[in-house]
């Protein structure tokens, strides 16, 4: 009988991706049966995240239930980037934790779950040659890192001290990650990194020097490949080059997601972004111009220290001008290890609620006009997923979350379907084809 697992994977999709590589280093030393209930696993795994809100509070919180509710002789282990700053102290304040993995270690797994009471945290560890075992937890989509670590300083954001210095995975290496998923079936391919277009600034050994747009040449040029995503470019390096080959490459995926942060560009300043508000505007509207169709994401801190209304409405003004599809808008607070935590000139945290309220309102607006706009419209969506209430669901070539009534010979299939109805989360159409 082989052992159960059970993970948790909170946070970004680099945490997916790092809980597929733990679950094939694991199943590649003993087979492993994933179960979705943690009572019945013989070994427990959190992935986690710090950058949402009280992470550690909620962390300890659920390592009670489950050290609460685990089966006799169940292994507890926490990984990923709240593991890379705790450390020992998650052992010290939960001794029944039998393991600690860093979000830069992640292929000691196997050798962790035998090491009663490891912690295998080293920020500079490099696993940007190792190749690991194969595990995907969809076979119609495959998320491929090209990168570990950040190079930036951004004073808000812990990751760099979580997964410390950038280095950029050799391009023949991801080249051949995307070869083998497709050859087991996925069409599209979701290439992940802190700062994507940062790609090839540094490698670890002797390796071809190639940026990203180069690289988006190369995994384009994969036979059977039908679809290419990637998340997330920084702002500071969407060259035109970059722009250019976004527009024209008919296999890239027409969404992008483009982190703001703030409207201001004093704040910027603050928050160490390195680019302006014009910047920012103008590879916007470069983008908008050489792709029509794009849908673009982004990232909104309000209530940043020393954060002025005028600030804020700065970071409405951009929201006015742009009008982003989508938008993940958030309330500052601090982060352990992070340069603004120290700051103190801190905005009263009732202003920033009505702040945040504000751009949420005027944004829930955007979205309403934008999906009802698409009602009459034609996508064509890569179906993925089988509902229960009938439905089979999707995502357009400009991720809009589509569903139509289907079963499952749709899944894995890209069809084009006219929209007939549409909600602000999703989007119901007719197939055509």
């Amino acid at each position: 009988m082989p052992k159960k697992l059970f993970i948790e994977t909170l946070g970004c999709q680099m945490n997916v991706r790092d809980s597929e590589h733990m679950i094939a280093e694991l199943n590649a030393k003993e087979p492993y049966e994933l179960t979705t209930d943690s009572t019945e696993a013989d070994l427990i795994i959190i992935n986690t995240c710090s950058v949402r809100e009280r992470p550690v509070h909620k962390l300890f919180s659920e390592l009670g239930l489950f050290n609460k509710k685990k089966k006799e002789g169940a292994k507890i282990g926490v990984a990923g980037c709240t593991a890379s700053h705790l450390g020992k102290d998650i052992i010290k304040r939960a001794p029944y934790v039998n393991f600690v993995l860093g979000a830069r270690n992640v292929s000691k797994i196997a050798e962790v779950v035998e090491k009663d009471k490891s912690v295998e945290i080293d920020i500079n560890y490099d696993e940007s040659d190792f190749a690991f075992k194969d595990f995907r937890s969809s076979p119609y989509k495959a998320f491929i890192n090209i990168s570990i670590g950040c190079d930036k300083s951004c004073t808000f954001c812990i990751v760099p001290k979580t997964r410390g210095d950038e280095i950029s995975i050799p391009a023949e290496l991801i080249v051949n990650e995307v070869k083998k998923s497709v050859a087991n079936g996925a069409k599209e391919v979701f290439l992940l990194g802190q700062n994507v277009n940062n790609y090839g600034r540094r490698f670890s050994g002797e390796h071809d020097k190639v940026n990203f747009t180069e690289l988006l040449r190369m995994v384009s040029k994969v036979d059977g490949l039908e679809r290419v995503r990637f998340t997330s470019p920084h702002p500071l390096h969407m060259d035109d080059e970059f722009i250019e080959e976004f527009a024209t490459n008919d296999k890239i995926c027409k969404s992008m997601h483009v982190p703001l942060q703030s409207g201001s560009t004093e704040i910027l300043k603050e928050m160490k972004r390195g680019y302006t508000q014009e910047w920012f505007l103008n590879r916007i509207e470069k983008l908008r111009a050489m792709s029509p169709e794009v849908s673009i994401s982004t990232d909104i801190i309000v209530g940043f220290p020393g954060e002025s209304d005028a600030d804020f409405e700065e970071s409405m003004k951009v929201a006015k001008a742009v009008k982003f599809e989508q938008m993940f808008s958030f309330k500052y607070s601090p982060r352990p290890h992070t340069e603004a935590a120290e700051y103190t000139n801190v905005i009263d945290s009732e202003v920033a609620s009505e702040r945040l309220l504000r751009l949420q309102t005027f944004q829930d607006g955007v979205v309403d006009e934008v999906m009802r706009v698409q009602v009459g419209k034609t996508h064509e969506v890569y179906f993925e997923l089988l509902r229960s209430d009938g439905f089979i669901s999707g995502r357009s070539d400009n991720n809009f979350l589509v569903k139509v009534e289907g079963s499952e010979e749709l899944l894995g299939e890209i069809r084009k379907v006219r929209i007939t109805d549409a909600a602000r989360m999703s989007l119901t159409g007719e197939l055509l084809a």
